[in-house]
């Protein structure tokens, strides 16, 4: 490399940051032994640079009113910004309100303002100036909404988890598909120990406005300079409550029959899909199972289950969705994961969920989510064969030559495509390296850490 290309300025940042040798995160060397977690892989226009994404986690830590009302800050820049330093391949932006009450909690970001855009621009710039992409998660939080963040209650002293107006929430708007009292999410409207307020039911004229506004902050999310959208249709948020028979009790045409129960996430994809550039990907976020088929109330009602899930994922590439997202409950407390192995339960479902898909084949890549926390358990989760990417473009010679050399490994499929990690990351920002490491892959570091690299050829 020529001296005068080591002081290279990142372009289209507004403010100098240099540009990395090397993409951190990435493989120094791409061999038939480099694991498939580090294999970058290419979705519409985009590359992620390899295959760890950092989900989307609550902050709580925008202000609650006035002009800056939902917008992210410098705390969103540092913390999101250094999983990108540290090697990430995407960033997600935690759940971001489409509506003012569709936020969590009144610390909870949002997107319905224009004013809302440059704060996000902030961190999508910083993100890309460290070779990783940016994810903005699109939500509405419906009758979960207006909740305190986790530490107010405490500092206040309170028993209850609901926010009030002294605390900036809104309990006369909290929104859902049915409403009522014992619509209040853990049933426990009476108590002081109550989480939740009851909802109100949305008019259908305010289901379809819900759309709309998905759509515009969808429009924002691009204008800010964005790379990824996720749709956020699980645990227990909005979409996901439309999607139960359990939450959803409507008579109209989004309320009832397996139809009209997915017709609004179907609308919502569509109304993202018809606004964003056809290169952007977009993501679903699902809760593939609520845990509520033995219970009293899914024997009853009925629930969301893998199977239900499943039918929407093979409607999803022909909508445009390019990615499933993989979780699981929260929906009603009275969930049953009581025995279950949660450690790879979620695993074990996406792996069911793509192994349906591919059998019709159909083409939509699989996220795998929860309680990732070691190198080799990544690995294994993305390495069982593998169709590591399309790596037509923007890679270099040596990552075009891997297409082929990981095409089925051993005969055998993955589980999924990427995993997304969450809690980790707020334990070890630097976990991208640290996996490198522990699996003996000699990975770029960003310059201004190579003297304290785990490995280094420099």
């Amino acid at each position: 490399m020529a001296l005068s290309n080591l002081n290279t300025p990142v372009p289209d940042i507004p403010y100098f940051t240099p540009q990395h040798l090397h993409s951190p995160g990435t493989p120094k060397e791409l061999s038939s032994k480099t694991p498939t977690l580090f294999i970058p892989l290419q979705i519409r226009k985009v590359t992620l640079r390899n295959r760890i994404i950092v989900s989307p986690m609550c902050q709580y830590s925008t202000a609650t009113s006035g002009p800056d009302i939902g917008a992210l800050t410098d705390w969103h820049v540092a913390t999101l910004g250094h999983y990108a330093i540290k090697g990430a391949a995407l960033v997600f932006v935690e759940a971001t309100g489409v509506q003012p009450n569709g936020r969590i909690s009144p610390n909870c970001p949002g997107l319905w303002d224009d004013a809302q855009i440059e704060g996000l621009k902030r961190v999508a710039d910083f993100v890309r100036s460290q070779g990783a992409l940016t994810g903005i998660q699109l939500a509405h939080a419906g009758r979960k909404s207006s909740t305190a963040a986790p530490w107010v209650s405490t500092v206040l002293g309170r028993k209850s988890k609901r926010a009030d107006k002294d605390i900036g929430g809104w309990p006369d708007d909290v929104k859902g598909p049915s409403g009522g009292a014992s619509q209040a999410w853990d049933g426990l409207f009476d108590s002081e120990q109550s989480r939740f307020w009851p909802p109100k039911a949305l008019t259908t004229q305010e289901v379809r406005e819900m759309v709309q506004d998905f759509a515009k902050a969808a429009e924002r999310s691009v204008k800010a300079g964005v790379d990824v959208i996720e749709i956020h249709a699980a645990h227990g948020y909005l979409l996901h409550q439309f999607l139960s028979p359990i939450s959803n009790r409507r008579t109209d045409e989004y309320g009832g029959s397996f139809e009209n129960r997915t017709r609004l996430l179907f609308e919502v994809i569509e109304a993202i899909r018809a606004v964003i550039p056809a290169s952007m990907p977009l993501f679903l976020r699902m809760s593939a199972t609520e845990f509520l088929e033995d219970t009293d109330l899914g024997k009853e009602l009925g629930s969301w289950d893998v199977e239900s899930t499943i039918k929407v994922a093979k409607q999803l590439p022909a909508l445009g969705v390019d990615l499933l997202d993989v979780s699981s409950g929260g929906n009603h407390p009275g969930q049953r994961i009581d025995g279950v192995n949660t450690k790879d339960c979620h695993v074990k479902i996406a792996g069911r969920i793509r192994n349906a898909v591919r059998a019709d084949d159909l083409k939509l890549l699989i996220g795998a989510v929860g309680l990732i926390t070691e190198a080799e358990q990544a690995r294994d989760i993305v390495e069982q064969a593998g169709t590591v990417a399309q790596l037509e473009s923007g890679i270099n010679e040596e990552a075009r030559a891997a297409k082929e050399m990981t095409d089925a490994k051993d005969g055998k499929e993955p589980m999924a495509d990427v995993v997304l990690v969450g809690r980790q990351f707020l334990r070890e920002p630097d976990w991208v390296l640290k996996v490198a490491w522990k699996l003996g892959l000699d990975v770029w570091w960003p310059n201004q850490f190579m003297r304290a690299a785990y490995s280094t050829g420099i």
